[in-house]
């Protein structure tokens, strides 16, 4: 039965999480999950050696890896045999099963498609029109998707180890949330263009409201970058994971926002319904204010 490990090591001395990271990648083939847990010098190392092959003592031979991998890089004593390694060094061994996994899974999933749902519905209500409903939507997908391709890139590329785990469940959402906002700014430009100016070409209209837009939107997005930039850098390997997903989703988003969720609403309204309606209502609210 495959098995992801866990496993916490309290060594003699403290020790980078990202330098025992990259000696590890040696001898597990690809990065494991290295963090400290309370003290310095307390490290959990989570890796899913051996996950695909069947058999018991699948930890065993995990428990072996470490310990070789861990004497040959310097960081646990050669003298020290793996009887005293498991004995001493060792403080405990978790084991997480695909059940847990596929349940966290399937949660991320349902998460990411009722928030999209529950999106959809209020730009429709808010818009009263349905292509703008569907321009957030499919803007979103797109965020989300260019987030998850990038993600599972860079995964075996970059020298620290990411997981998809609740963090970045986390880091999705915020995205999708984030990219809706610069959406609804660049929709209300296009809606109060359309009644100011109910002669102009539509794509002249929509060209328009997403230039005016443009500077607000790169400063906001370049605000948060910046933040979540220096969240990488320093905030430590527990949220790396999480703040690596949000520097991707930040600049997906801000694209998204101008060159998908705007086309897709030039490309669903080629009757130019949207830009008669909004005059009609402009209409509709100039009579009640003279009544």
């Amino acid at each position: 039965m495959a098995l992801i490990t866990a496993l916490t090591v309290k060594f003699d001395q403290k020790y980078d999480v990202t330098q025992i990271s990259d000696k590890l990648h040696t001898f597990f083939n690809k990065y494991p999950i290295v963090k400290t847990i309370g003290t310095d010098n307390k490290i959990n190392i989570t890796t899913d050696y051996l996950i695909n092959e069947p058999g018991q003592g699948i930890e065993q031979k995990v428990v072996e890896k470490l310990y070789e991998g861990l004497t040959k890089s310097g960081f646990i004593p050669p003298t020290v045999s793996l009887q005293e390694f498991t004995s001493r060094y060792i403080l405990s061994s978790q084991t997480v099963l695909p059940t847990i996994s596929d349940d966290l899974v399937r949660g991320a999933r349902w998460a990411t498609i009722l928030s999209l749902i529950a999106i959809s519905i209020y730009i429709l209500m808010r818009f009263r029109k349905w292509q703008y409903s569907l321009g957030t939507f499919v803007s979103l997908i797109f965020n989300v998707c260019a987030t998850l391709a990038a993600f599972s890139f860079f995964r075996h590329v970059v020298p620290f180890a990411m997981e998809i785990n609740q963090h970045f469940i986390a880091a999705i959402l915020t995205v999708i949330g984030f990219s809706m906002n610069d959406t609804i700014i660049v929709f209300d430009r296009i809606r109060e263009y359309f009644r100011k100016s109910p002669n102009e070409d539509k794509t002249s209209v929509i060209n328009r409201a997403i230039n005016d837009t443009l500077p607000r939107t790169v400063m906001t997005s370049l605000t948060v970058f910046i933040v979540v930039l220096i969240l990488f850098i320093v905030g430590g390997e527990v949220t790396r994971g999480f703040a690596f997903a949000m520097l991707i989703g930040v600049v997906t988003g801000t694209f998204s926002s101008i060159f998908v969720a705007a086309p897709v609403l030039v490309d669903t309204d080629k009757s130019g319904s949207l830009k008669v309606e909004e005059d009609r209502e402009a209409r509709v609210e100039e009579l009640k204010k003279l009544a």
